[in-house]
């Protein structure tokens, strides 16, 4: 079975999607195509990065997953490939890969130099759809790329420690369907600064004392159900290893989310603060 994945900017209303999925139907019949997400922000590339690194481990090894986010060609924007974690990544060098490997060396990239070879009015979800029918059927990355050493690096939005390690500073960087807020502050990037301290974690002027196994983390005795609980705030490291701001049992309609009740939005600002 060779997978190929979407993550796209596209949205549903137009004929976008369902034209990419045809033209990798007509190049490679075998294909089992996969949506992760067409609701991307527009030309988001943090939030773009994000929900393929929570996404792409689920799918098996060898998995293409092409992205179409602020994937146009231009002179400061390549094409490029990449094979990292035995997976297959297709997309514009604008950021989104330096965001998921996390400075982890990928296995291989390539700057994509098939462009030529296609048809004149080609766009770019034509070359990310041959590249990704030919690596799904097995073909190797030198055949449709040079190697190159290096991704384009972004210095927007980037989670990072103080100078002294008393803190790390990040950034929203995604709200899910439920209203959570996801940082870019790791899981793994905490254990590394903090070294065992104790934490809190501060935004907007309010602050989370402790950090949640699971949302529904709450002492539960004679006077106290969970019920009782929801609308309360919470932190949590959700599966894919980011910090997350949440609201327990959240709903926009009824009791409201971390976007609406604590006034979270994208691109603010959230720091683990060291004790």
């Amino acid at each position: 079975m060779s997978v190929i994945t979407l993550t796209t900017d596209f949205g549903l209303r137009d004929h976008f999607v369902g034209a990419l999925k045809g033209k990798i139907i007509s190049e490679y019949q075998e294909a089992t195509i996969i949506d992760i997400s067409h609701h991307v922000d527009l030309f988001n590339v943090p939030e773009a990065s994000y929900i393929v690194g929570a996404a792409y481990s689920s799918f098996p090894k060898g998995t293409v997953h092409l992205i179409g986010v602020d994937c146009e060609l231009t002179p400061e924007t390549r094409h490029v490939a990449m094979q990292w974690n035995d997976h297959y990544f297709i997309c514009a060098d604008n950021g989104i890969l330096s965001i998921l490997t996390q400075k982890i060396l990928p296995q291989k990239i390539v700057e994509i130099n098939i462009h030529d070879r296609l048809p004149d009015g080609c766009v770019a979800m034509d070359v990310f759809v041959t590249v990704a029918c030919h690596l799904a059927k097995g073909g190797a990355l030198s055949v449709i790329g040079r190697e190159i050493i290096a991704l384009k690096e972004t210095a927007d939005l980037n989670a990072a420690p103080a100078s002294d390690n008393s803190f790390i500073k990040g950034y929203i960087i995604y709200i899910d369907h439920f209203g959570n807020c996801v940082t870019n502050i790791t899981k793994k990037m905490v254990k590394e600064v903090g070294k065992g301290r104790d934490f809190e974690i501060t935004f907007s002027n309010k602050s989370i004392k402790s950090v949640k196994q699971r949302y529904s983390d709450f002492k539960v005795n004679d006077r106290y159900s969970l019920k009782d609980y929801e609308g309360e705030k919470l932190a949590l490291f959700n599966e894919a290893g980011f910090l997350e701001i949440a609201i327990y049992k959240s709903n926009p309609l009824t009791v409201g989310t971390a976007k609406t009740l604590l006034g979270l939005k994208y691109r603010d600002a959230v720091q683990v603060v060291f004790k």
